[in-house]
């Protein structure tokens, strides 16, 4: 927390003093901070692999009956699937009452796309050319069977949905072979875990540090000059973010797990801060798998499962922020969606927030890819990359404390007492 003020407080003043292009700025931002808070977010996302493949085999081996495993993951869909449904509801609400995209300046309007326009025709490139002429079946099969799963992990962003699907698949199969041929394979992941686990500790130490460096890099190039000049549009995400933080969530810790609100978000504030400092599920999900066990009583193979299937399937804020980047872009570009478009951007928006990474702006490519879908010109979305960032670390904060709760739910819808354990903490 002293970190991120520090960060915050820093990256304002100099903003303030220097003015965000400022030469001196972009010269500390590229050598010295970035670098710093690039290390802390890229050694965080290096164990995710390696973790995410054995503590979601030890998940599923560890449930070992198929029919709770089935059980296990209707109610994680489930919960996911309405969860998500709420945001999205949220999110339009808020977006046809507030009305952000009418209220911009037009004249701010075409100085934010001049001044993002060449950045974001690179993305506009990008998704335009990854998309793939499959039938919706085909793209469904495609984008969660893999053809080769160690080709999924290759990549500088692995296919986490591949990787899953492998890693349960391995999971089952484990749990259908008799224990005294798996005890050594077992063995083996569970020491592949401990190490994963202990190397996120290690990297946890310069959290603080890193901190500091991610949130000044950002304030100090933007500053609050943008912060007002796109306000309408910030406001109306973060109304949302909130409501659906500590509303709807804090209904489902207090009725669903039986969890005081107030404790639940004092047990996962490491969760979060690292959520907002890092912008990425999938960084944070080391420190989530530790906090769901040690503070919150979640059981490890409930744990492992749900988390790690959060991380990619359950991004309620991501599902939020798409429908209300898509309606203040139509807004502003004067074009009237129906009842009918809007309940299909709702659609999308749960659609896309399931296989969108959980890495930093991992949710523009889809974004561009609905706008076209409405007939909106995807140049638009120059207008919100600058504070794109920002705003994804609020929503990466729901994003996680959204997997917390399906987690706690889960364990305590089969019998589990949450709580119970001492917490332990690690900063």
């Amino acid at each position: 927390m002293i970190g991120l003020l520090f960060g915050l407080t820093a990256g304002l003043a100099v903003n303030g003093w220097l003015g965000g292009q400022h030469s001196t700025i972009d010269w500390v931002t590229r050598n010295v901070t970035d670098p710093v808070g690039q290390i802390f977010l890229r050694l965080l996302l290096m164990t995710v692999v390696p973790l995410v493949f054995s503590s979601l085999i030890m998940g599923v081996a560890g449930i070992g009956d198929i029919r709770k495993l089935g059980r296990i993951g209707l109610k994680s869909f489930g919960y996911c699937l309405v969860i998500s449904s709420i945001s999205v509801l949220i999110g339009i609400t808020l977006a046809n009452t507030i009305q952000p995209g009418k209220r911009i300046d037009p004249a701010i309007a075409q100085q934010l796309q001049q001044r993002y326009g060449v950045d974001a025709s690179k993305k506009v490139e990008e998704a335009t050319t990854a998309r793939v002429p499959d039938s919706p079946f085909m793209q469904v099969v495609k984008t969660i069977v893999p053809a080769n799963p160690f080709a999924a992990i290759s990549a500088e962003n692995p296919n986490m949905l591949h990787l899953m699907f492998f890693a349960t698949l391995l999971g089952v199969a484990i749990t259908l072979i008799p224990p005294e041929k798996t005890a050594s394979l077992l063995l083996g992941i569970e020491g592949l875990y401990a190490v994963s686990i202990k190397i996120v500790d290690l990297v946890m130490q310069i959290a603080p540090l890193a901190v500091a460096c991610l949130l000044f890099s950002n304030m100090a190039r933007f500053g609050l000059d943008l912060l007002q000049a796109l306000g309408w549009f910030i406001a109306t995400v973060l109304i949302g973010l909130c409501l659906h933080m500590f509303g709807i969530y804090s209904l489902s810790v207090y009725f669903l797990s039986r969890i005081s609100p107030l404790e639940f978000f004092r047990r996962i504030k490491t969760v979060m801060l690292t959520a907002f400092s890092t912008s990425s599920s999938s960084a944070t999900l080391p420190t989530a798998l530790r906090v769901s066990e040690e503070n919150l009583g979640v059981p490890r193979d409930i744990g492992n499962f749900v988390l790690t299937l959060g991380a990619t399937a359950n991004q309620n804020g991501t599902a939020l922020y798409e429908g209300v980047t898509v309606l203040f872009l139509a807004q502003l570009a004067g074009v009237d969606l129906s009842i009918g478009q809007q309940v299909l951007v709702a659609y999308l928006a749960i659609l896309g927030s399931i296989g969108t990474a959980g890495v930093p702006s991992g949710s523009i490519p889809f974004i561009l890819l609905v706008l076209v879908t409405i007939k909106v010109n995807p140049a638009l979305i120059a207008i919100i990359l600058g504070v794109d960032r920002i705003l994804d670390m609020c929503r990466t904060t729901l994003n996680v404390a959204g997997d917390l709760t399906a987690a706690t739910y889960v364990a305590r819808s089969e019998g589990h007492e949450l709580l119970k354990r001492k917490e332990v903490p690690k900063t």
